[in-house]
């Protein structure tokens, strides 16, 4: 993991991040690396939903790991069927692709799928561990803004625990009680808890709670949002981009689209941003 800067399994739309099925790993520059080894099996072009912030095709990479076949996704493959590659290789540029959000970053994105199930298929995927501790940092919901684009604004709290110039652990937003989150809360239907989740949780439902208002239900470590709203200064935005990061520069990202209605933000203003109960939240998957 330490090729990348940031990885989510939740905060995507994507089938397989319903349950933490698929991860997207966020690299240092925009050279997909491999996060396998194997043999590529083959490489395929396929199509995307049509964004005008972004490319209308995306691409498949098929890798055989020995165990599993590998499936990465926004990746315009370098590499051809019969080719070995490495952990840390360039598998080629990333793209943009149109199955992005248009405040999502390029990654790479990866599942595992059983060698006698079909590849090509968007569902079927193997659950995924990573075995990576991640530290949850609790938040007031304030903050200034150090960074914006036309649907986003990163504010510059909670601040990693420990910066320095590159930080080695992995922090992510906590809940109230300590909990680190990963998804799209609430524009994204599930989420999840990236620690590791009680023995025999699997059956028993958990609450989450952050700023002081309830916001889902775990079993195990996948979470359902609850119906809540974030708002900025009492304004209504799409909500708050969850993720595991190592930046030095951690803070909170917010997804707000002027272009739905909503405000949008400027570098260096101060922000207080609250969560609470609605009666029809927004969900974009």
């Amino acid at each position: 993991m330490r090729r990348y800067r940031r990885f989510s399994l939740y905060n995507s739309p994507y089938p397989a991040h319903d349950t933490g099925h698929g991860i997207d790993l966020y690299p240092e520059t925009n050279v997909g690396v491999s996060p396998v080894a194997g043999e590529v099996l083959d490489t395929r072009t396929v199509g995307c939903p049509d964004r005008p912030y972004a490319a209308d095709h995306d691409h498949l990479i098929l890798i055989d790991t020995g165990d599993a076949v590998a499936r990465v996704l926004h990746v315009e493959p370098c590499v051809e069927a019969g080719e070995t590659v490495a952990v840390g290789d360039p598998l080629g540029g990333m793209v943009r692709s149109g199955f992005f959000g248009q405040w999502v970053d390029n990654h790479v994105h990866l599942e595992f799928r059983a060698p006698d199930r079909n590849p090509y298929r968007a569902t079927g995927s193997l659950p995924l561990a990573v075995d990576c501790p991640v530290r949850g940092v609790g938040w007031d919901g304030t903050g200034r803004v150090v960074d914006a684009g036309e649907t986003y604004a990163v504010l510059n709290a909670p601040a990693h625990p420990d910066p320095g110039p590159e930080p080695v652990s992995f922090v992510s937003l906590a809940s109230d009680d300590g909990v680190p989150l990963d998804g799209g809360l609430p524009h994204y239907t599930g989420g999840g808890r990236l620690d590791r989740a009680p023995a025999g949780a699997d059956g028993q439902a958990s609450t989450l709670s952050l700023l002081g208002t309830r916001v889902g239900t775990a079993r195990g470590r996948t979470v359902t949002w609850d119906d809540v709203a974030v708002t900025v200064d009492g304004e209504r935005i799409t909500g708050i981009s969850l993720f595991a990061s190592r930046e030095s520069g951690f803070g909170v990202k917010l997804v707000s689209r002027p272009s739905a209605g909503e405000p949008s933000f400027a570098v260096g203003e101060r922000v207080s941003v609250a969560v609470d109960p609605v009666a029809e939240p927004l969900r974009l998957g």
